[in-house]
């Protein structure tokens, strides 16, 4: 991951979303997590797994981090999509070293 620090939290996240594994990433958030990307909110776990697997999983995203700041990180997010690689910004809400909220954005 460059050289660039991550929480662990933020790194357990990446780490499972690259390795593709669903229900590592479901691990790597609290019980009462939030997900806000392209125009939705996902607060259950139903809605936050058929996110990850249609968002994050089909299209073989692999994220590549170029800055973390506080409680942001912007990545390179490469995959199966038209315009792959693009910048994306990720805002996460930590808690402990679960993610509690995260929010996508294009960078």
């Amino acid at each position: 991951m460059n050289d660039i620090t991550l929480s662990r939290a933020v790194e357990n996240f990446v780490a499972a979303n690259n390795a593709h594994d669903v229900d590592g990433l479901m691990a790597t958030l609290a019980a009462d997590a939030v997900v806000s990307d392209d125009g939705r909110t996902y607060t259950d776990d139903a809605g936050i797994r058929a996110w990850i697997g249609s968002h994050l999983i089909a299209p073989k995203i692999v994220i590549t981090p170029t800055s973390f700041d506080g409680n942001r990180m912007v990545a390179s997010s490469s995959g199966d999509f038209p315009g792959s690689p693009q910048p994306f910004a990720f805002k996460f809400d930590i808690e402990g070293d679960l993610v509690k909220g995260l929010s996508i954005d294009p960078a």
